[in-house]
């Protein structure tokens, strides 16, 4: 009897440490996926160059149950994800290597695009980020970050250095809104320096954030 109950002790024990540990097993494998664009014309928030044939398109990731496509708790060590989506229906290219991205607030505090490092830096002295402590071996790089947080972060952001005629680039740009309560209200998003394939300057992107706002909620 006494052997019997150990038995099933142990399987109890073992059962109870399984389910503690799955939450913890599923965040590992948790890979990001970038959301599929659509036209960029087609989001709330927008701005279309008709003469250009250029849209700029903004989708900002601030409710949790978008945000849970990430791993990362970015909202936690206070960056905004905005997903920018631009769509070049011209025939010819247009370059992004000058390209400068810019959140303006309502009082207008300039926002620039949070770069690898500062987000690597602001989640290694956070301790709301990551996955829980646990007993699994997370590999670490850059300064602590780990290895699948890091890859999140490379993946997701918008790296597009050129958009091809009669094609969509997308990725998320991160911003520093630490302290600030609705960083979205009144805000404008600029995008400068998108140069044409002989290197004229496009006329900057103006992406007001209150079309997001303002948008009638998906079914």
């Amino acid at each position: 009897m006494l052997r019997r109950f150990g038995c099933h002790s142990r399987a109890r024990l073992f059962l109870v440490a399984v389910l503690l540990l799955l939450p913890a097993l599923c965040l590992a494998g948790k890979h990001f996926v970038m959301p599929a664009p659509r036209a960029a014309k087609t989001y709330p928030a927008h701005d279309e160059h008709p003469d250009e044939r250029v849209t700029v398109g903004l989708d900002p990731y601030d409710m949790a149950d978008k945000a849970s496509i990430f791993s990362v708790r970015y909202s936690d060590v206070g960056f905004l994800p905005i997903f920018v989506v631009v769509t070049n229906d011209s025939n010819q290219p247009v370059s992004l290597t000058e390209a400068t991205f810019e959140l303006v607030t309502v009082d207008r505090t300039k926002i620039p695009s949070a770069t690898e490092g500062d987000i690597y830096r602001r989640i290694t002295r956070s301790p709301a980020t990551g996955p829980p402590p646990t007993p699994l071996p997370w590999p670490k790089k850059k300064g602590g970050v780990a290895k699948d947080a890091q890859e999140e972060i490379q993946n997701s952001q918008f790296a597009a250095r050129a958009i091809e005629p009669h094609s969509t680039q997308c990725g998320f740009l991160f911003f520093d809104v630490s302290d600030i309560s609705t960083p979205l209200a009144g805000a404008h998003f600029y995008l400068n320096r998108m140069l044409d394939a002989k290197g004229n300057e496009l006329m900057y992107f103006d992406v007001p954030l209150e079309k997001y706002l303002s948008a009638p909620s998906k079914p």
